[in-house]
C-alpha cells in the first residue's frame, strides 16, 4: 500500500513541476523586496553621469608674469567636459594672455591667420619659441595644423601666429564662443606648462 501512495505522490510532484515550467516568465511571482532592490540598483547605475566644472567664462584671462622659459611643444587632448591645450615650457611657469577675438594675426608681419570654427581664440604665451642664440625650440611640421583635432567636440584648429619679441602666439579655432579657463602647472622636471581648457557646452 505504501508503495502505491509513494508512486502517486511522485506522479503529482512531477505534474506540478511541469505545470510551473509551462507558465510564461511574467507569470512567475518575484518577491516584491527583491524586485524593488534590483530596480533601484539599475536606476542608480543608469543615473550616474559625469559632473562637469562650473564657473568658467568667455572673457579675457591674463597673467603678466614673464620668465625665461621657452616654448618646446604644443599638445591637445579630449576630456569628458572640455578640450585641452597644453603649451610645454623649458623653465619656470610664465604668463599668458588668452581671449576671444574677431581675427588672429601673425606677430610682426600682421598677416591674417585663417582659422576654422565659429569663434577664434588668441592664445599668447609670455615665452619665445627660440633660445638665446635664436635657435628654434619649437618647430612644428605644419604651422597651420599644430595638432590633429579631428573628432574633438570644441577645438577645430590650432595654428601658429609666430614668436616675436619674447612671446609666442597661437590661433585657436573653436566651434563657438564657449567658456574656458587658463592655468599653469610646474613639471615635469624643471619645465612647466600653460594649460587652456575650452568647455564643450555652457
Amino acid at each position: 500500500m505504501n508503495t502505491i501512495h509513494n508512486h502517486r505522490r511522485s506522479i503529482r510532484t512531477a505534474l506540478a513541476v511541469l505545470a510551473v515550467a509551462a507558465l510564461p516568465a511574467a507569470a512567475v511571482a518575484v518577491p516584491t523586496a527583491f524586485a524593488n532592490r534590483t530596480t533601484n540598483t539599475t536606476a542608480s547605475q543608469t543615473a550616474t553621469t559625469t559632473s562637469c566644472p562650473t564657473g568658467w567664462g568667455s572673457l579675457r584671462e591674463a597673467n603678466s608674469r614673464f620668465t625665461a622659459a621657452a616654448v618646446t611643444n604644443v599638445r591637445t587632448g579630449r576630456h569628458a567636459c572640455f578640450d585641452r591645450i597644453v603649451i610645454d615650457l623649458a623653465g619656470k611657469p610664465t604668463g599668458y594672455d588668452v581671449s576671444y577675438v574677431s581675427n588672429v594675426y601673425q606677430d610682426g608681419s600682421g598677416f591674417l591667420v585663417p582659422l576654422r570654427g565659429g569663434a577664434k581664440i588668441q592664445l599668447i604665451v609670455h615665452g619665445p619659441a627660440y633660445d638665446d642664440a635664436g635657435r628654434s625650440t619649437y618647430n612644428p611640421a605644419n604651422h597651420r595644423e599644430l595638432t590633429n583635432v579631428t573628432g574633438y567636440r570644441t577645438l577645430r584648429q590650432l595654428a601658429s601666429a609666430g614668436s616675436f619679441e619674447g612671446q609666442t602666439t597661437i590661433g585657436v579655432g573653436v566651434r563657438a564662443r564657449l567658456p574656458f579657463r587658463v592655468f599653469t602647472l610646474t613639471g615635469p622636471g624643471s619645465g612647466s606648462r600653460v594649460v587652456v581648457d575650452v568647455a564643450h557646452t555652457w
